[in-house]
């Protein structure tokens, strides 16, 4: 296994993090910008935590990291996506860990209860877990 950086340049940390927002540009530069990636997302300001999931694709778009194309599936992740969009104002953003799409809808309805400052740390933390996960994953 992969060990964490000890420093990446804004490039590689917009790739890991899909796309270069300021939450990337904070971390680039840093010391294990990976390791401290989960206490510099808390950090951050509302406006810029925003940006940082917005960075990310829905789930049920195209990527890498998600399996399974059963339309009824797409549908719903589609529609749960336009719902938890409009309560929280963000993204909905999970990592993924290759399971299929379908296995993520109850993960998704199950969210939809929580608050939106719990489910803007949470959907930080996932949006963490999924750079270092790339990151890992690379060669």
């Amino acid at each position: 296994m992969r060990e964490l950086p000890r420093q990446l340049s804004v490039e590689e940390l917009a790739d890991l993090f899909s796309g270069r927002t300021r939450f990337v540009d904070r971390l680039a530069g840093r010391e294990h910008p990976l390791d401290i990636a989960g206490e510099v997302a808390r950090e951050l300001p509302e406006e810029e935590k925003v940006e940082a999931l917005a960075a990310h694709p829905r789930i049920g778009e195209a990527s890498p990291e998600q399996r399974g194309d059963e339309p009824g599936v797409l549908a719903e992740l589609a529609e749960l996506n336009h719902v938890y969009e409009e309560k929280f104002g963000f993204r909905f953003v999970v990592f993924v860990d290759r399971r299929p799409r379908s296995v993520i809808l109850p993960i998704m309805r199950e969210r939809l209860e929580r608050t939106r400052e719990e489910e803007l740390e949470t959907g930080l933390q996932e949006l963490v877990a999924i750079a270092r996960d790339r990151w890992m994953r690379t060669t």
